[in-house]
């Protein structure tokens, strides 16, 4: 008996390969989707529709990845653990165009059984067509109604806003209930490209000029629709990309009124890499005739500060240091940036897959290392110095319980409101004493700032 010749196949569509290979790798090497994929595009010279589909397939399919996956073992019947992982990465690419993409239902079937094809082998072609035409069978509205009707509402509301549950326990703790699903849904929406220009170096007119529009918050800030790539004060480094809300937290810190004493002062950013927040520094302390010093601990992340800081004639000194031991006197400092690693809660939108990434566990270990940096960045502070300290994140363990932890033990620090720093800015983005900016109400990363003297 003659065995039948394997079906002719469709090349791989170049936009959904290039995706294919990018997520391949954000699950295989933890690699992070905001950075391969542009490099991927640019290497096969992927342009216009065809770059915009990879984009937003990635993107999407890293979103919505736990979702999905629950999408995918009912249809399948089988835990994606039991399935080769690139087969899961091919199942979730199809889903994800199947229910959020304007794809007819049998061409994303059809490229996605080509795509495994050339990717993974012939014997999978049959399970992934399988599969995704059960997937087709039920829109996204049926699957959630389908998988969610005998969950609790959290849960329900996590599958249909495609969050890890501790995460929608983490908004439901700070945001009133009918603030909650836009919240999370607006962690599903691309974040626009947000530009700053360097106090001294550019002004915010040369970006206008150049067809961007201002932002709606920072004097420095500028949105951009196309390639940041495209404008020369970014390629010269004279501006650059950076979200709203992290320049607003950097700002605040220079508007603090500064600490008593003769002379020119220094600043320190405390963990500065990669190095944003540290070129807006530099041209806010150089307009007081004060210095930067950018403190990193990772060596590859302080070449990245100095690479943001290369516009400037003088530029500031980036030293690699382990802040947490520190390699500064005490009180050396006239202003201190605290801008700790955090899970990145906030800034979802342009992160895709942290959300699948991180873990609950890790809060309280991040907990305590930000505890030990904020205490750091006060004893580098002079007596009437202030600290900033931001987090991209709102978790309150991260936030406002970092801050409280720290000042129970100390008489000689003070709380400045941070609505007296930044004025200009609605009430409903502080909480309390602080700064707190969320994108489904400003347009900006989910940042924290507390604002500190040491007295």
């Amino acid at each position: 008996m003659s065995r039948r010749p394997p079906p002719r196949r469709q090349s791989p569509d170049p936009a959904r390969r290039v995706a294919f290979d990018a997520l391949r790798k954000v699950q295989a090497e933890d690699a992070y989707a905001n950075l391969v994929l542009p490099a991927a595009l640019t290497q096969r010279g992927l342009t216009g529709r065809d770059a915009a589909f990879a984009t937003e397939l990635l993107a999407g399919t890293c979103r919505g990845q736990g979702s999905y996956d629950r999408i995918i073992e009912a249809a399948s019947g089988r835990v994606t653990g039991s399935l080769q992982p690139a087969v899961v990465d091919l199942l979730r690419l199809g889903t994800h165009q199947l229910l959020a993409m304007r794809v007819p239902a049998h061409a994303a079937v059809a490229a996605t059984v080509d795509l495994a094809a050339a990717t993974v082998g012939e014997r999978v072609t049959g399970l992934v067509n399988a599969v995704l035409r059960k997937v087709a069978a039920h829109s996204w509205q049926e699957w959630v109604a389908r998988l969610t009707q005998d969950l609790a509402p959290i849960e329900a509301l996590a599958m249909a806003t495609a969050h890890p549950v501790w995460v929608v326990q983490a908004y439901a703790d700070l945001l009133p209930a009918e603030e909650l699903e836009p919240a999370l849904l607006a962690n599903n929406v691309a974040a626009p490209v947000s530009l700053v220009v360097r106090p001294g170096l550019a002004d915010l007119t040369d970006l206008l000029m150049a067809g961007a529009e201002p932002g709606r918050w920072s004097p420095y800030a500028a949105r951009w629709s196309g390639n940041p790539a495209d404008l020369a004060a970014v390629r010269d480094g004279t501006a650059g990309v950076q979200d709203e809300g992290s320049q607003l937290t950097a700002w605040g810190l220079s508007r603090l009124e500064p600490a008593a004493g003769d002379g020119p002062g220094w600043w320190l950013d405390l963990c500065s890499g990669p190095g944003g927040k540290s070129a807006l520094l530099a041209g806010l302390a150089a307009q007081q005739s004060d210095r930067l010093v950018a403190a990193e601990l990772a060596p590859h992340r302080a070449r990245l500060v100095q690479q943001a800081l290369r516009a400037y004639p003088d530029p500031p000194t980036v030293v690699v240091a382990d802040s947490t031991r520190p390699a500064w006197r005490p009180g050396t400092f006239a202003r201190v940036l605290a801008d700790v690693p955090c899970t990145g809660l906030g800034s979802l939108r342009r992160r895709p897959e942290s959300r699948w990434r991180r873990r609950a566990a890790e809060i309280d270990q991040l907990h305590a290392l930000q505890v030990v940096l904020l205490r750091s960045a006060l004893e580098a502070v002079a007596a009437g110095g202030a600290v900033a300290y931001l987090t991209c994140s709102p978790h309150r363990r991260e936030t406002s319980e970092v801050v409280s932890d720290v000042l129970a033990d100390r008489a000689d620090v003070e709380v400045v409101p941070a609505a007296s720093v930044l004025p200009e800015l609605p009430p409903d983005a502080f909480a309390g004493p602080y700064l707190q900016l969320w994108p489904h109400r400003h347009g900006t990363d989910a940042m924290f700032a507390a604002y500190l003297r040491r007295t």
